[in-house]
């Protein structure tokens, strides 16, 4: 027997022993969650989108998904090496350096609001949490 068809063998019978690998992130509706902007340095109107998220997902993917249904609504990240995405501008308004501006990822769940120890690119929303993308100063 070949090394491809031991490993391929191998593979399909791991895939046998492990019952909904392939099926189970398939079966699970997307959960819906808000996304809301809040700007505390100016003097302007929350506002507060609604998109989903799929099982296991995280929250980049869901605001990319907004960002593909939702003209309204636009964001820009830059990919650091070391910890990943970092949320740069939300509809057109962008962190700043010198003015030492940021956007702050907050979240509202059912137990209360936290501040995720995780980014945009690892955080994993469940159902009904509300999204904070909080514009304000370091």
């Amino acid at each position: 027997m070949s090394m491809i068809t031991t490993t391929t063998f191998l593979s399909a019978a791991l895939l046998l022993l492990v019952p909904g690998i392939l099926t189970q992130a398939s079966s699970y509706e997307p959960d819906s969650i808000q996304l809301m902007i809040v700007n505390s340095i100016a003097n302007v109107p929350n506002v507060t989108y609604t998109t989903d998220v799929v099982f296991r997902g995280i929250l980049l993917g869901a605001m990319r998904r907004l960002q593909e249904t939702n003209t309204d609504f636009r964001f820009t990240y830059t990919e650091d090496p070391n910890y990943g995405p970092f949320l740069v501008s939300v509809n057109g308004l962008a962190g700043d350096n010198t003015e030492h501006t940021y956007w702050e990822l907050l979240v509202k769940t059912s137990e209360g609001a936290i501040r995720p120890n995780v980014g945009i690119g690892c955080y994993i929303p469940q159902r009904n949490d509300i999204i904070i993308l909080k514009f304000t100063i370091w």
